[in-house]
C-alpha cells in the first residue's frame, strides 16, 4: 500500500472527519474524500460511516487505528537521524589511529567517558600509518586523530585544539642551569621523533631564522621512546603543553617553553563521510573530542 494512503488513513482514524483530516494533512477535503474511497476498496471495509452530522469508525477501523499509528511512527524513526539510538545498548568497536603521545594522554579519559554511557563499546588504538594511508577510505579506521594531512579529498575533518609544543629533558640536564635561549637550545643534542626517520622539521626552520643549527643525535619513531631516552641522557625531546604532566614528573623529566617563534600544533580528527550521519559514530566522535579537550592529568601540569 502507498505510504501516503496510510498517512491519510491515520488522520481519518484520529479525526473521524474528512474535513478535519484534510486540515491536519494540509490538503483539501475533496482530496481526502477521494483517498478514503481508495482506502475502502483496498481494505474492503467502509472504515468511516455516517452517524447524524458526523462519522464514526467501523469495528475494522478501530482495529486498524493503533496498528497504523504505530507503523507510521516506526517508519518515521527509521528515517529520522539518530532516532532510537541509545548508547547503553550499543555493542561496537571503534578504531582510532593516533600517535602514542595522544593515545597515552586521552585513552584513560576516553574509556571512562565511554564506559559510563556505553559499557559494551570497545576502543582499539592503532599507530599512525604511513602518511596518505587508506585506512579511513577502506573502513578499517573509524577516526584519525592528530595533525591532519595527506587526506583523501572526500574525508571530513574537525579541528579540536591548538596546543603549543614544549621542550622536555631530564631534570638534571645542564640546559636548566641558565636561561634557555635559542642559542643554548640549539647547542644541546636533540631527539628527533619521526615514523619515517626524518631528521629535520619545523624546529630546524625556526632555528635557521636565527642563523642556528641543531644536532639531532638520534631519531626514534615515537614520543614514548623519546621520553624514555631523555630520562637517562642529556638529550632534548618535545612534548605537548598540558599533556601527561604526572608521567613526565614520574620519569624525572622537566618541561620548558621553546625559545622559538613556533606555531602551535593544530589537532583534529578525520572520518569518512560514510559515517557522517551514523548516530553511534557521531556519539563516539563527540566523546573523543571531549577527551582531547580534557586529557588525563592536564589540569595538574607543573614544570
Amino acid at each position: 500500500m502507498d505510504l501516503n494512503l496510510l498517512r491519510v488513513l491515520d488522520a481519518l482514524l484520529q479525526e473521524n472527519s474528512v474535513t478535519r483530516a484534510a486540515e491536519r494533512l494540509g490538503t483539501s477535503p475533496a482530496a481526502v474524500s477521494r483517498t478514503l474511497a481508495r482506502l475502502r476498496r483496498a481494505v474492503g471495509d467502509p472504515l468511516l460511516v455516517r452517524a447524524g452530522q458526523g462519522m464514526v469508525p467501523t469495528p475494522r477501523a478501530l482495529e486498524l487505528r493503533e496498528e497504523v499509528g504505530a507503523l507510521l511512527r516506526r517508519f518515521d524513526d527509521v528515517l529520522r537521524p539518530g532516532a532510537g539510538f541509545d548508547a547503553v545498548h550499543l555493542q561496537r568497536t571503534f578504531t582510532v589511529q593516533a600517535s602514542d603521545l595522544l593515545l597515552t594522554g586521552l585513552a584513560g579519559a576516553l574509556t571512562e567517558r565511554i564506559h559510563a554511557e556505553a559499557p559494551h563499546v570497545d576502543v582499539v588504538f592503532v599507530p599512525e600509518a604511513v602518511e596518505g594511508g587508506p585506512g579511513l577510505r577502506q573502513g578499517w579506521v573509524d577516526v584519525e586523530l592528530g595533525v591532519l594531512g595527506h587526506l583523501d579529498p572526500e574525508i571530513r575533518t574537525q579541528r579540536l585544539a591548538r596546543i603549543p609544543l614544549l621542550g622536555v629533558a631530564r631534570s638534571g640536564h645542564p640546559l636548566f642551569r641558565g636561561r634557555i635561549d635559542a642559542r643554548r637550545f640549539a647547542a644541546a643534542d636533540h631527539i628527533g621523533i619521526s615514523r619515517l626517520g626524518k631528521r629535520l622539521g619545523p624546529i630546524d626552520e625556526a632555528l635557521a631564522a636565527h642563523g642556528l643549527r641543531r644536532r639531532v643525535a638520534v631519531v626514534v619513531p615515537s614520543h614514548t621512546a623519546a621520553m624514555m631516552l631523555a630520562r637517562n641522557n642529556d638529550l632534548i625531546a618535545l612534548t605537548l603543553s598540558g599533556w601527561l604532566p604526572d608521567t613526565i614528573a614520574a620519569l624525572g623529566l622537566r618541561t620548558f617553553p621553546l625559545p622559538l617563534d613556533l606555531a602551535p600544533l593544530d589537532l583534529g580528527m578525520a572520518w569518512h563521510p560514510r559515517n557522517a550521519t551514523d548516530p553511534a559514530h557521531r556519539w563516539f566522535r563527540d566523546r573523543l573530542a571531549a577527551a582531547v579537550l580534557a586529557p588525563s592529568g592536564a589540569e595538574d601540569e607543573g614544570s
